[in-house]
């Protein structure tokens, strides 16, 4: 009796000892400045000449560094270096190779020349790939090397070396590789001189090889990129095009040293997925050194990183949010961070309220518990929230989500002033902010036209606002009513939903793909938005594949579509409307197929302008012309809502540099006794469960005893 009381006592003690009873983590970790995340999508590349989403930039973008990247504070976004010296800046030189003036036409610009050097003593992370024996040979070359080997720690020696121009120039080498398939090979090679020569001439080779067999691109020249010396190259643009130093901060840019890339085209590697769409291989503040998608990724510290300093400036108001106070301190502020894969929302959600993930976005199912919108549309965190020190993150994100229509149609496109008084009354029908409200909990704000805020040329207020959609009123912008949707219907040509001459009741068509769940919901409330100006909606569902062989042929009446910015440009979003960019005809990203000449005269000009007052003018020109045209119902800009615990210091939502990791710090002894106190015991139903096995047991414990009693009375 007295052993079982002992042992359930023990088992009370020990739930209330050392760290919090459910930690999902190593004991020894608890004091460490580790940040914790989760991630949902397993990352399919992580070679960063395939890589183009942003669940794989979570992991490159801390791994890899490009010659540029963009300031940590500072918005709107800046560029400044990231390996280099200084941000190049181009020279320009005519057909026959004379210099030009910085501000010569673009027209006269046959080549723009970037000169980038790099600073010295950056060096690789520790790496296999790099070690060599006594004679200074590659150790790890040769047949059978992945023998035995599941991963990049498996193989005993490791080496490094110091970052090289030629490891550049290497990696613009691979976007031209026939099996790489990079996704901006296409627009690349019209961009930098002889890529797409390159390019011809690698499919060829690539055709007599092996299948498994190593292409060395060291081989094959590249015209338009030149090796200076060790540390500086050149590389030549087709034309003016000041937004190529955008792409110098992309993954795609980033370094490959030669050395890796033959380490991993051994055969036998890609079989243990032994590949650098597996293990990376960068000069960044991290490295990969656990990979398994399906449940855990792990970046640790680079030991050879160094020369990067916290920023000493941000943007107003950052000062104040404690993002300064770190200033000048060496980088990266932590040592590790573990992503944990968490397949389903209400998991993710309750350990980050239980203190084991540092921050976490806001899913519609738990909205309610954590944000409350006040009358004025003001979020705010709750109280309960707001008790456990929790800080909401908010920003616009720099993408626009909108209702196109296809201008080659017959009812909805053309440029004629009927077809764009339709396209208007369709536009003022279309509630966006009703939308926001009620199918993303007022995550995002109503678009004005295709430029998001933090895009030069965006103006908020009346100066920015759609006068066609909109009227400005109290200091506000208010969509216009319903009844002038029916007037501009009618002005159309179809007075209360139906041909003014045929009297057939106005039909239109909107291809979809095929949603998931809420999708019926956001359909049907759709269709409401267009019978109250008396037109049907039809609804076309399908699949990806299909819906993208419609756009292609321009067999849609509307689609809906988005897009999120590769750089922080104007150009970058009025490009979808270009009439040199159709889908049909063109084979480009303008799935509207708008062709307006003033248009597309404005856009040439504009978008090899550096950002001056007359860029500006030219932009709001342009915005006229299409909230005129309305070739795209304007949508929204989505909102990110991100929470951060207390003790998750330097967090700044960012959605064009994605190397944001190092500049994060951890308060350890912070977070280890919030989750102590969060993550208590309930001891009750423990002791409650002692009581009911005492009263279970002890009935059963006197019943024995005096039956032995009895039996050692019949003894004596």
């Amino acid at each position: 009796m007295r052993k079982i009381s002992a042992c359930l006592l023990f088992v009370i003690v020990l739930a209330g000892c050392g760290q919090a009873w459910n930690d999902p983590y190593p004991a020894g970790d608890a004091g460490r400045d580790i940040l914790y995340a989760a991630f949902t999508d397993r990352p399919k590349h992580l070679d960063p000449a395939q890589s183009y989403t942003e669940d794989e930039a979570t992991f490159i973008a801390q791994i890899y560094q490009p010659p540029l990247q963009y300031h940590y504070l500072k918005r709107p976004y800046e560029l400044i270096p990231a390996t280099l010296e200084a941000v190049p800046q181009p020279r320009y030189v005519d057909a026959a190779g004379r210099e030009l003036p910085a501000d010569a036409p673009a027209e006269r610009i046959a080549e723009s020349i970037y000169e980038l050097k790099l600073r010295p003593g950056i060096r690789y992370q520790p790496h296999p790939a790099f070690a060599v024996d006594t004679a200074g040979q590659p150790r790890y070359l040769g047949r059978g090397i992945a023998d035995g080997r599941q991963s990049v720690g498996d193989f005993p020696e490791n080496g490094s070396r110091e970052l090289t121009a030629d490891d550049y120039i290497y990696q613009i080498k691979r976007l031209a590789h026939p099996r790489l398939h990079s996704p901006i090979y296409g627009m690349m090679a019209d961009k930098i001189v002889g890529l797409k020569e390159l390019g011809d001439t690698l499919r060829v080779a690539a055709k007599e090889l092996p299948a498994d067999d190593w292409l060395d691109l060291d081989a094959y020249a590249l015209n338009g990129v030149e090796r200076l010396d060790a540390r500086t190259w050149r590389i030549r643009i087709k034309g003016k095009y000041p937004q190529f130093l955008f792409w110098l901060a992309m993954n795609f840019f980033a370094p490959m040293p030669r050395e890796a890339d033959r380490f991993f085209a051994q055969p036998g590697m890609a079989e243990k997925n032994l590949t650098l769409d597996w293990w990376p291989v960068g000069t960044g503040p991290f490295m990969l050194t656990e990979n398994d998608p399906n449940r855990r990724m792990v970046l640790t510290r680079n030991p050879n990183f160094h020369g990067e300093t916290y920023p000493c400036e941000g943007e107003a108001g950052d000062r104040e949010a404690g993002l300064l106070a770190d200033c000048g301190k060496p980088l990266p502020l932590i040592e590790a961070a573990v992503f944990t894969r968490e397949k389903e929302a209400i998991p993710y959600w309750n350990k980050f309220l239980q203190g084991y993930y540092d921050a976490s976005g806001i899913s519609s199912d738990s909205f309610d518990q954590a944000v409350r919108v006040n009358v004025g549309g003001d979020v705010a965190l709750t109280e309960g929230m707001q008790g456990k020190g929790i800080r909401l993150l908010t920003s616009v994100r720099l993408s626009t989500f909108y209702q196109g229509f296809n201008m080659l149609d017959p009812v909805v496109g053309g440029l004629d002033e009927k077809a764009a008084k339709l396209r208007q009354a369709i536009s003022i029908a279309i509630d966006q902010e009703e939308y926001i409200s009620i199918f993303l909990n007022g995550r995002g704000i109503a678009a004005q036209g295709p430029l998001p805020p933090g895009i030069f040329g965006f103006e908020a207020g009346e100066a920015g606002m759609n006068g066609m959609v909109y009227d400005w009123i109290d200091g506000r912008a208010r969509r216009k009513s319903v009844e002038t949707a029916r007037k501009l219907l009618a002005e159309a040509g179809y007075p209360r939903g139906r041909h003014e001459k045929t009297g057939e009741p106005l039909v239109l068509y909107l291809d979809t793909t095929t949603g998931g769940m809420g999708e019926k919901s956001r359909l049907d409330w759709l269709t409401r938005q267009f019978a109250k100006i008396d037109a049907q909606l039809v609804v076309r569902s399908t699949d990806f594949n299909r819906f993208q062989d419609k756009l292609r042929k321009g067999s849609v009446q509307m689609y809906y579509l988005g897009w999120n910015a590769d750089y922080p440009d104007p150009e970058n979003f009025f490009f979808l409307l270009h009439g040199a960019e159709t889908r049909v005809g063109h084979g480009g990203e303008n799935s509207s197929n708008y062709a307006n000449p003033e248009f597309d005269r404005l856009f040439l000009r504009m978008k090899n302008m550096d950002n001056t007052p007359e860029r500006l003018d030219i932009i709001r020109h342009m915005n006229g012309i299409l909230q005129h045209d309305a070739p795209w119902v304007f949508g929204l800009h989505p909102k990110s809502y991100t929470l951060v615990h207390r003790w998750l210091k330097n967090r700044k939502p960012s959605d064009v540099g994605n190397n944001i990791l190092k500049y994060q710090r951890i308060d350890a002894v912070d977070r280890a006794a919030a989750r102590r106190e969060w993550n208590q015991p309930v001891r009750w139903p423990l002791a409650a469960g002692l009581l009911l096995a005492l009263a279970a047991i002890l009935p059963a414990v006197l019943g024995y005893r005096r039956r032995e009693q009895r039996s050692a009375r019949r003894d004596e």
